[in-house]
């Protein structure tokens, strides 16, 4: 090699490694920016409720530890002039070390023990009565267990969230329209408006709610599998905009900090559980989703094995 060519090399080399210092550069910036936005959204998003710990727990739930933990997701609808109604009620059960997430919607007019109000009533007016805590305490009654956190999460508003994520993919089971939006039946793409109406239509599904939660359990793995994309990422300001304005929970960010890294695998298999057995009934003019009995005790019993409470 001649002397020139071997100036030439030493010329370029500076250039590269220069090049690759200024990418991870970016990278580190960018992933600092990504840190504060994220420690602000959860701050935002950040609600304590007036209580440590369930009464029906001795102590907090550890994540160091890698314990089992609970979750109620509330989807609301807010009305002007009153708390407004708990249009969705999710109950999650995490498990690390089994890897898994067991996941039962409540039909909302399933006819339960108010807690706190001394009567029977359809399970969403808990929330109408005595918001977050009372629906807890409600649920927690319902089926028996522990119910760690809370996550409300305001459904008019959730149309935010997957415009965020740049929409999302289902399959729909069935064809149907809702206003002036047609749901063909197969594999549709939804914006925010338009996943809103699929999740919220109930009165042309055979199913009722029970189709209803299958399309509820689509839109929310939709969010969460394109909120984990590259695109995503790259949009993360719209992100966690969406999120932290409409979006409550009681888990701190270093609660969420522990999740990430120690519960993550769980989130990628999530075993749906099914109220379906019930029957309807009318009283006082008022209809009501009536739970069978051995179906209640059978999901009370996964659960309580899936949080190791037995």
């Amino acid at each position: 090699m001649s002397r020139a060519a071997r100036r030439k090399k030493k010329r370029v080399w500076p250039w590269i490694v220069g090049g690759i210092g200024l990418v991870l550069l970016a990278v580190i910036v960018y992933g600092v920016m990504i840190y504060l936005n994220l420690t602000k959204t959860a701050k935002n998003m950040h609600e304590p409720i007036d209580r440590e710990v369930s009464e029906m727990r001795v102590q907090p739930v550890a994540f160091k530890d890698k314990e089992p933990f609970s979750m109620l997701v509330l989807g609301v609808d807010e009305r002007d002039g009153d708390k407004g109604r708990s249009d969705t009620l999710i109950v999650l059960t995490v498990n690390p070390e089994t890897n898994s997430t067991k996941m039962v919607s409540i039909p909302r007019d399933t006819y339960t023990e108010i807690v706190g109000k001394d009567i029977k009533d359809k399970i969403n007016h808990a929330y109408a009565f005595g918001g977050i805590e009372m629906a807890l305490a409600t649920v927690e009654n319902f089926l028996d267990i522990p119910i760690d956190y809370v996550m409300q999460v305001n459904m008019e508003s959730f149309k935010d969230i997957v415009d965020a994520v740049g929409g999302i993919t289902v399959n729909n089971a069935l064809d149907f329209n809702v206003g002036s939006y047609t749901f063909p039946k197969g594999t549709i793409e939804l914006n925010g408006d338009k996943a809103l109406d699929f999740v919220r239509m109930r009165k042309q599904d055979p199913r009722g709610d029970f189709g209803r939660q299958d399309r509820q359990k689509q839109v929310l793995q939709g969010v969460i599998r394109e909120g984990a994309s590259v695109n995503s990422l790259l949009n993360y300001k719209d992100i966690f905009g969406a999120i932290g304005n409409n979006v409550r929970t009681n888990m701190t960010f270093d609660e969420m900090v522990e999740v990430q890294k120690n519960y993550r695998a769980a989130a990628g298999k999530v075993d749906q559980l099914y109220i379906e057995k019930g029957t309807g009934e009318t009283i006082n003019k008022i209809w009501y989703y009536m739970m069978n009995d051995a179906e209640l005790q059978s999901i009370q019993d996964e659960l309580k094995e899936h949080l190791e409470l037995k």
